[in-house]
C-alpha cells in the first residue's frame, strides 16, 4: 500500500479525507482538511463528495453522519473512541432540567450522538465561551468536560455554571508540577495550554485556548520557544507554520492511543472495502442534530 494508491482510490470513489490535528503526522500529510472539532464539523457540512474518509474518533464520525446523512461516513478504526465522550449520566441531566428552571444543557462537541441529543446547544473548546455568553439562560449545566467548563465559568461569571465531572485522560494528567519542571528547562519558553488541563495549568498559562486558537497564537507571537499543553499530534501542524520555532512537551505521555491507531492501511482499507459505515437511527440523529445546527448558528 502506498500514499499513491490512497490518493488514487479517493479520486474513484469521489472521497474526501478529514483529520484531527491529534493523529499521526503521516495521516495528516494525506489530509484533505485538517482541524479542531468545530471546523471539521463545519466542513462536514459544506463537502460536495459522496464519501467522507473521517481521520477521528467516534463522536466526530457521528458528528459528521448527523449533519450529512446522505454521505457515507467511514472511520478507519472503528474502535477509537474518546472516553471523555461517554462521562455524563442522561439521568443526571434529567434531574439538573427538573432542579433548575431557567437551565441549557451546553454539551461540549466531545461527547457521544445518544449524550447530545438530550442537550439544548453544542459547544467546541474554540467557541463555548462565546455561546454560553450568547445563551439567554442564566443556569448552565455544562457536560461532559468538568475542565473546559470551569474555564468557561471562569470567562462568564455573570452565568450560573453547573459542572460535570467528566475530563480528557490526556489533559487531565498533565500536572504543575511537570509545568514548573519544563519552565525552569526552558526559561525563554511560553507555555500555550488547551482548557481541558486542569486549572492549576491554566493558571501558569502565557495562553489557553482550543487547539486551532492555540496553532493561531503561536503563528502570531514574536516568541520562538513554546511549552505545549495538549495532545502532541498539533507539534505537526505548528512545526510546518513556525519553522523558525522551537516546541516542547511536557511529558512524553501527551498521545491519545485512539486518535493514533488510525494509520495509513486503514485509510486504504476502508476506501476500498467502504467498510465501518458510521449508522445512525434517524430518530437520533434529529435530536442530536438540533444542538449542532444550533452550535453553527450561534458560533457564526
Amino acid at each position: 500500500m502506498s500514499i499513491e494508491e490512497i490518493l488514487k482510490l479517493k479520486k474513484e470513489k469521489n472521497a474526501v479525507i478529514l483529520a484531527h490535528y491529534y493523529v499521526s503526522d503521516e495521516v495528516q500529510e494525506i489530509a484533505d482538511y485538517i482541524g479542531d472539532s468545530y471546523y471539521l464539523s463545519k466542513k462536514a457540512k459544506e463537502l460536495e463528495e459522496n464519501v467522507i474518509v473521517f481521520c477521528g474518533v467516534s463522536f466526530m464520525g457521528e458528528s459528521a453522519k448527523i449533519l450529512n446523512p446522505q454521505k457515507k461516513v467511514l472511520m478507519p478504526d472503528r474502535n477509537a473512541d474518546c472516553a471523555m465522550a461517554h462521562m455524563v449520566d442522561i439521568e443526571n441531566i434529567k434531574r439538573i432540567r427538573q432542579e433548575y428552571e431557567d437551565v441549557a444543557v451546553v454539551c461540549y462537541i466531545n461527547s457521544t450522538a445518544k449524550i447530545k441529543a438530550h442537550a439544548d446547544v453544542c459547544v467546541t473548546s474554540a467557541n463555548a465561551v462565546k455561546i454560553v455568553q450568547r445563551l439567554s439562560n442564566k443556569n448552565i449545566f455544562f457536560i461532559p468536560d468538568g475542565n473546559l467548563g470551569r474555564y468557561v465559568a471562569e470567562q462568564v461569571p455573570q452565568k450560573n455554571v453547573i459542572l460535570n465531572s467528566g475530563y480528557c485522560p490526556i489533559h487531565h494528567a498533565l500536572t504543575l508540577e511537570e509545568v514548573l519542571k519544563a519552565k525552569k528547562k526552558y526559561p525563554n519558553a511560553q507555555f500555550v495550554v488547551h482548557p481541558e488541563c486542569v486549572k492549576e495549568l491554566l493558571d501558569e498559562a502565557d495562553y489557553i485556548g482550543s487547539t486551532s486558537g492555540i496553532i493561531s497564537y503561536v503563528k502570531k507571537s514574536v516568541c520562538k520557544e513554546f511549552i505545549v499543553g495538549t495532545e502532541e499530534g498539533v507539534l505537526y501542524e505548528l512545526k510546518k507554520q513556525n519553522p523558525d520555532k522551537k516546541f516542547y512537551v511536557i511529558n512524553e505521555q501527551q498521545i491519545c492511543q485512539d486518535m493514533k491507531s488510525i494509520t495509513l492501511d486503514k485509510i486504504y482499507d476502508v476506501l476500498k472495502n467502504e467498510t465501518n459505515q458510521v449508522e445512525i437511527d434517524e430518530g437520533l440523529r434529529q435530536a442530536a442534530l438540533k444542538p449542532l445546527d444550533k452550535m453553527l448558528e450561534l458560533a457564526k
